[in-house]
């Protein structure tokens, strides 16, 4: 069966992802991802300027995929704000526990090239966390929480706060921890 350029496309995307993700911006070239999606140099400079054009559009294609996957968290909530934290944090937790997990490749390539603030990845990085800040605050709105978007800003802060303690600790038992914070925010009491 015969490859699309956008069948090549997506996949020099997501084996970019994966190879970054574990490996590291600095420490994976575009030989290696070239290599892992299975195309020649030439094939991946034909669909990408260069590592910095590559990574931009990566982090495009996995933000689509992160915020199809976060709107999923309102499935269960049904417009019930303590029902989405719980939704949040159980994903966080189900997430961080497995095999490979390493946190959010946004934050960590964020963190990675922190000396370049106007680099693609960050850019699309920025774009990424506020558009999940945004859609919290959507979502709190509509549950009629009062002040929704300083409540999205902080569920952020725990949200990010979370995923950066259980990579830290190796223990997802944070993310309990962040949602009991994160109920008291909603207005549901913690529980013991």
């Amino acid at each position: 069966m015969a490859r699309t350029a956008a069948d090549t496309r997506k996949r020099i995307l997501e084996a970019g992802y994966q190879l970054i993700y574990r490996e590291g911006f600095a420490r994976t070239s575009v030989d290696d991802v070239a290599a892992a999606a299975g195309v020649t140099k030439r094939t991946l400079y034909y669909h990408f300027d260069g590592k910095d054009a590559l990574i931009g559009a990566m982090l495009e294609h996995q933000n689509e995929l992160a915020l199809a996957r976060i709107a999923q968290w309102a499935v269960p909530a049904g417009g019930d704000p303590s029902e989405l934290v719980e939704a949040v944090f159980a994903d966080l937790a189900l997430w961080a526990a497995s095999p490979g997990w390493l946190g959010s490749g946004f934050t960590r390539l964020t963190m990675e090239l922190a000396a370049l603030p106007d680099h693609p990845a960050r850019t699309m990085a920025l774009r990424h966390k506020l558009a999940v800040e945004r859609w919290l605050g959507g979502q709190l709105a509509a549950c009629r929480l009062p002040e929704p978007e300083a409540i999205a800003r902080q569920l952020m802060l725990l949200i990010e706060g979370c995923q950066a303690l259980i990579l830290i600790h190796r223990d997802p038992a944070y993310a309990e921890a962040a949602v009991n914070a994160a109920r008291t925010l909603v207005g549901k009491p913690t529980r013991r």
